[in-house]
């Protein structure tokens, strides 16, 4: 049977917990994970994203079987045009292409890994946004569990500091919140308990072009 999603996931081996979008339990079709060989966090998030080999997400666009194409890691939006000219099927690099149906910056946050890296480069056409971008702290749980590629993901705690990492950053004026991080999703219960605002992610653009590919608990 044909995927319906075939997700390009980083070399990493971190937990993906459901609504990750390499989780399996985040889906209501069958998934293709294809690993990317040497593509680590460091790597892939960076402030030069011109700078990434991409020759083996081609490589694996190629082999791909899944009806959309994903990546495990919105700092690939650089190259949405690039990969997405490669195959005859949606691709979808990063929830960051969602700025394209959007218009005010004052009412939007971009929720990322990593803030200090995530910049223009990134945004495309959309550079508006980047006042709009705000970040997990450094020394955030789910940061230190990504980064350091660690065994063990304390879920709870995780959603407690990302709730709090919003609420610090932001103001009442919020109206969108767009996770650029494809790992966020599994928080996003917590985020839309404590925030009465529309919350766009990987899962919700895969949703988007694929009907039915997500399970309900995590749009």
């Amino acid at each position: 049977m044909r995927p319906g999603v075939t997700v390009l996931q980083l070399d990493t081996h971190f937990p993906r917990i459901a609504g990750d979008v390499g989780s399996t339990d985040s889906y209501d079709c069958e998934i293709e994970i294809i690993r990317i060989p040497g593509a680590s966090v460091a790597g892939i998030v960076t402030d030069r994203p011109d700078q990434i080999d991409v020759a083996p997400f081609e490589d694996a666009l190629r082999a791909a079987r899944g009806d959309v194409v994903v990546t495990s890691c919105g700092f690939l939006s650089y190259w949405q045009s690039h990969l997405a000219a490669l195959i005859d099927r949606p691709f979808l690099s990063s929830s960051l292409i969602a700025l394209d149906r959007l218009d005010d910056p004052e009412t939007t946050a971009i929720l990322t890994y990593d803030a200090t890296r995530l910049g223009n480069a990134h945004l495309g056409g959309n550079s508006r946004f980047v006042r709009s971008i705000i970040g997990l702290d450094a020394d955030a749980h789910l940061r230190a569990v990504i980064g350091g590629d660690a065994s063990t993901l304390d879920a709870t705690k995780a959603a407690r500091e990302t709730v709090d990492t919003v609420r610090a950053q932001t103001t009442k004026s919020l109206r969108t919140l767009v996770l650029e991080c494809t790992n966020l999703p599994p928080y996003k219960s917590a985020l839309a308990a404590a925030f009465d605002v529309e919350i766009i992610d990987i899962l919700t653009e895969i949703e988007a072009v694929r009907p039915k590919s997500i399970r309900p608990a995590f749009l």
